[in-house]
């Protein structure tokens, strides 16, 4: 290890926490193809999908709480929907996260890649506006969160992610949750996800932990400071930004597959 591979994984880190604490996701969505490709580009390291997986499991966990903690005062924080959907996407995450050391490199990038593609195409998909709802007045349906946040959380065990990727895309979608209360909210759950991946990934021994605590050093900075720019950034831009992330990152991962 030299100071190259630290200050790379650093920047890695120091960007998808930045963009983690905006956009309200875990930030694997660009970390994972960042430390897949980018260290190897310049001959620093070469991860394999189960390191990068470990990697991303840990650094989520510690990314979300500085987003929560910077998004805990306003009534952004639907503590309703955190524990109806943090509950079920914890006990998924701990199934994929355990399951996936059973799975092939391939199989975890084919994974990821499917769940990038459903996110990329509900980001495109025209909805109503909703960020005039007063957040204290804000309603969904309890058990559709619940058996969604499952879903999007045995999905997201596998590839190491805390699933808030397509937890945004659901919130906006289909729960119909205002802007602001999703980003923040899907910090919260975020985090309870991570902590089943995270378990799952440890107990498996698919975790790097040198470069790990690289990245989760940059969490803790750049995960509050992103936060506190996506409340002064206009939500239609937010959401735009999140929608072209994640159909970059869908389209670069299904380039490599096929």
């Amino acid at each position: 290890m030299d100071f190259a591979f630290i200050i790379t994984i650093f920047l890695i880190g120091f960007i998808g926490s930045y963009i983690s604490g905006m956009l309200g996701i875990g930030g694997s969505i660009i970390k994972y193809p960042m430390l897949l490709y980018i260290p190897p580009l310049f001959g620093i390291a070469a991860f394999s999908a189960h390191e990068v997986s470990g990697i991303s499991a840990v650094q989520v966990f510690f990314a979300t709480i500085g987003g929560v903690w910077a998004y805990r005062k306003g009534g952004y924080l639907n503590k309703t929907l955190i524990g109806y959907m943090g509950v079920s996407i914890l006990i998924g995450s701990f199934i994929g996260g355990f399951g996936s050391k059973l799975m092939s490199e391939g199989g975890i990038n084919v994974i990821y890649g499917i769940l990038a593609l459903i996110a990329a195409v509900m980001m495109f998909i025209p909805r109503k506006s909703i960020d005039d709802i007063p957040l204290d007045q804000v309603k969904f349906n309890k058990w559709l969160a619940a058996v969604l946040a499952l879903i999007v959380g045995l999905g997201a065990g596998i590839v190491g992610a805390a699933g808030a990727f397509l937890l945004v895309p659901i919130m906006l979608v289909v729960l119909k949750i205002p802007t602001r209360m999703t980003i923040a909210s899907s910090l919260a759950i975020t985090f309870i996800s991570s902590i089943g991946a995270t378990v799952g990934k440890i107990t498996t021994g698919q975790v790097d932990y040198i470069p790990a605590l690289i990245m989760v050093v940059a969490s803790l900075i750049a995960s509050p400071l992103g936060a506190m720019a996506g409340k002064k950034v206009n939500t239609k831009i937010l959401q735009v930004i999140l929608a072209l992330l994640i159909l970059a990152t869908a389209v670069k991962i299904w380039l490599d597959i096929l």
